[in-house]
């Protein structure tokens, strides 16, 4: 049958997000001009979300190297690190932000899928789940729609597949409401040397897809994330996958199984591009090509045509490369696991990838040019310094009252969804599958996860506090990982690497791209002083509602998630006050500001201000010390200052066992900015009356800032004699807050 397909001009390569300059470099390329199926595989590979060609330039300036990396950015689906033992941990961060925003339950639930295939496709087992979520107004229809989708699809698909949750952030903006972001992220074992590549080496090698059939959901899913979300978004619902858990958890099982056999070269999985990305990716890192088949791929509808089969994004699939003459032994695990396992081709020694249906060769196309690094364009994108930048510079703390009660300022504070529990939704997540986890009982400003076998654990967390980034990208960039490694530090771990997921509004949007590179810039500083190299990620641009009168970028968001190494079990620290006598102290500088606080947003309903005071050097000493004083043993619990500044972390402390406090703010200071402020580089610890003489003689001895508070003391909070009232009574409005909301 003749395959009939659309004509193609520069006018079709624009309704593919293709710009005519990169219409002419495809008619280059091929030397004639492109098919429509040639275009389409070009308008995903070279679309942002697959080719980088806004940020590579960028990207490339991040520290990459490490003493533990043994898989480093971009070189395979996710970065390695040595923890030990003849161990490894393979860990990656994503974002799925347009289709959780326009379907948040199957957006959600296959970015929660697609991540923790990124590890599996490397021969690690992955061991905990967690995630970045940043939503609208929590009190409008339409965000509790999208909250309850996104959640109920992470959780679904987490519990089901049978990896914990473990840990996370959820923050509300009014720039959310529109285009919300989910950034989920998976972390793995595997022993050293038992990993496997995605490299499709060995012209004859034979080509499989496994897993679930192809169909049409997806499809040009990596163009729909390359494009801004505009009131017209919802047309675009055939662009959203669709996950089964319990088919990925098959497919777990027969992937790690098959790579056991060592009869694979190399294996990958289909995210973003499907059959376009894995064979191009695989065939250029080899410096191969392929022959492929498309009749033979299996397809859940009759009469798919061939951009559709290469285009779908449908889940649960791997293109896996075998050695010639051991396919039975591929086809004998599959079959156990009852999953299909198709040979759709084969290796070649051409460079190129050659597409078949119905005896038609229905493509023809270059590998390298397609992928980051080879010839996918690159820009360099014009930036500018933002105007609403002087609004920030033109805020004057003096301006700001202070306020008359400081109870029911507090109260009203302390009841911010950004500061209140989230219940509600981590209730929902199984938290305890496969018995690792550490902390449902003794929770730590990181996770903790065993490492069966050893006397170690992982520390992870996910950070960026946006608002930070929005006032100063440069600082908030920096902060986004210094606070990262503190809450690393404050579980008793050593920060080793990160992952990162940079959500951003349009980069040909030069303010944005600004805020891009600037906060890019402050990443890399803080990487290189906390040594912990950027292992991959991903770029998720065009995070913005565009309306009819107006646009509206989301605020910049690099999510950061940072991996740790506890050596010891025996060092694990936990938050919690843990008894009535112990002396609260705070380790950091006293000095206070209230720039991008969350009292200024909340109470004073103040967008424009500095970020908090931030020094780079400081906060490595500051960190450094607390390291010290939590291997020595002299702290009975450590908790950082963040997000609602030192009150909320007082009694977020006091909460968890009901025990309160006395302390005393420094007279220096506005008490609002002490109590209110966010400040960085600040800890909490709590240390017993025996233990006190030995950390004060330490902290003097390494010239850090430091400061007694006060007390752990009765089952109430007092401030400067003033009683706060009871911590049971914070508590249950901490935890209810957010759940009552949700619930109207």
């Amino acid at each position: 049958m003749q395959i009939v397909e659309p004509q193609v001009t520069v006018s079709t390569a624009q309704q593919l997000g293709l710009t005519p300059e990169e219409f002419e470099k495809i008619q280059e390329i091929l030397g004639r001009t492109p098919n429509f199926t040639e275009l389409s595989i070009f308008s995903v590979m070279w679309s942002e979300h697959c080719s980088y060609k806004n940020s590579i330039i960028w990207l490339k300036t991040l520290p990459r190297d490490g003493e533990r990396l043994l898989v480093g950015a971009g070189e395979e689906n996710a970065g390695l690190v040595d923890i030990g033992d003849g161990l490894a941990c393979a860990f990656k961060i994503e974002s799925h932000n347009h289709p959780s925003a326009i379907e948040p339950y199957q957006g959600a639930a296959t970015g929660v899928g697609g991540i923790h295939r990124d590890i599996f496709t490397m021969g690690a087992r992955p061991i905990a789940a967690l995630n970045s979520l940043r939503f609208g107004n929590p009190e409008l229809p339409h965000t509790k729609r999208l909250i309850r989708g996104v959640v109920k699809g992470i959780g679904n698909y987490g519990n089901s597949f049978g990896v914990p949750t473990v840990g996370g952030e959820v923050y509300f903006n009014d720039c959310y409401n529109q285009n919300i972001l989910v950034n989920a992220m998976s972390v793995g074992i595997v022993k050293v040397g038992e990993t496997v590549s995605a490299r499709a080496d060995g012209p004859g090698n034979p080509v499989f897809i496994v897993g679930s059939a192809t169909g049409k959901d997806g499809i040009h899913g990596a163009t729909f994330a390359s494009a801004d979300l505009t009131e017209d978004s919802a047309e675009d619902l055939p662009a959203v996958q669709v996950g089964d858990p319990f088919q990925e958890k098959l497919l777990l099982e027969a992937s790690l199984e098959a790579i056991r056999t060592g009869a694979i070269v190399g294996m990958q999985d289909m995210g973003a591009a499907g059959i376009t990305c894995s064979t191009s990716e695989m065939s250029a890192k080899s410096e191969t090509g392929m022959r492929i088949d498309l009749d033979k791929v299996p397809t859940r509808q009759p009469h798919m045509k061939p951009f559709e089969i290469l285009l779908s994004e449908s889940q649960e699939r791997m293109l896996i490369v075998g050695h010639k003459g051991r396919e039975q032994e591929l086809y004998d695990v599959f079959e156990k696991w009852d999953l299909v396992c198709e040979q759709i081709g084969e290796v070649t020694a051409t460079g190129r990838l050659e597409f078949y249906q119905d005896g038609q060769k229905v493509a023809d196309v270059p590998a390298e040019p397609l992928v980051l690094g080879g010839g996918a364009p690159v820009y360099k994108r014009e930036f500018k310094r933002p105007a609403y930048l002087d609004q920030i510079a033109a805020f004057n703390p003096d301006s700001v009252p202070v306020p008359e009660d400081y109870v029911a300022t507090a109260r009203k504070l302390f009841a911010s969804p950004n500061l209140v529990s989230k219940r509600w939704i981590y209730e929902q997540y199984d938290s305890m599958v496969r018995t690792n986890s550490m902390g449902t009982n003794n929770p730590s400003d990181a996770a903790l996860v065993r490492v069966k076998g050893t006397d170690k654990a992982l520390s992870v967390t996910t950070d960026c506090n946006s608002a930070y980034v929005y006032a100063d990208p440069y600082v908030g960039g920096m902060i986004a990982v210094a606070e990262a490694a503190r809450n690393i530090v404050c579980s008793g771990a050593v920060p080793v690497a990160i992952t990162n997921c940079l959500n951003f509004g349009n980069p040909y949007n030069p303010e944005v791209y600004w805020q891009f590179v600037h906060a890019l810039k402050g990443m890399g500083e803080a990487c290189r002083r906390f040594d912990t190299p950027v292992t991959g990620g991903n770029v998720s641009f065009y995070n913005q509602s565009v309306f009819k009168d107006r646009t509206e970028p989301v605020y910049p968001t690099p999510t950061i998630g940072m991996l740790g190494i506890l050596e010891n079990l025996n060092h694990a620290m936990t938050l919690d006050f843990k008894q009535a006598g112990d002396q609260i102290y705070l380790i950091g500088p006293p000095c206070t500001d209230l720039g991008s606080s969350e009292y200024l947003r909340r109470i004073h309903n103040i967008r424009f201000s500095p970020a908090p005071r931030f020094d780079l050097e400081e906060e490595w000493a500051v960190q450094e010390a607390v390291k010290a004083v939590i291997r020595q043993g002299w702290a009975a619990s450590a908790h950082d200052v963040a997000d609602g500044g030192l009150f909320t972390a007082l009694m977020e402390s006091a909460m968890v066992r009901g025990l309160g406090f006395e302390i005393e703010t420094d007279p220096v200071f506005r008490k609002d900015a002490y109590l209110f402020g966010e400040s960085q580089s600040r800890v909490i610890i709590t240390v017993s009356a025996e233990n006190e003489d030995e950390m004060v003689n330490y902290l003097n001895s390494k010239n850090v800032s430091f400061s007694k508070l006060g007390e752990v003391k009765g089952g109430s909070a007092l401030v400067d004699k003033t009683d706060f009232g009871p911590v049971a009574g914070w508590k249950e409005m901490f935890d209810q807050t957010l759940g009552n909301e949700m619930e109207r």
